[in-house]
């Protein structure tokens, strides 16, 4: 734990070093990180829904001979 807040506080300070329009890009880098992480959680999300479905379609004795390929 101690080590996360060691990171942050090293963090925040090269941030506060940076001029306002290097915050600026800093800030846009962050949210296009945290979006990329929800896009991410919404693609997951959405497999797993499917899974039952899929497997119904998947799992039968007539493609059973292509889970031997």
């Amino acid at each position: 734990m101690q080590a996360d807040s060691i990171s942050q506080q090293r963090i925040l300070e090269k941030i506060q070093k940076l001029p306002p329009e290097k915050v600026l890009l800093v800030e846009d880098f962050i949210d296009s990180l945290d979006q990329q992480n929800k896009d991410h959680s919404f693609t997951f999300a959405a497999a797993k829904l499917s899974e039952p479905v899929l497997l119904k379609i998947w799992d039968n004795p007539d493609d059973a001979e292509y889970d031997k390929l």
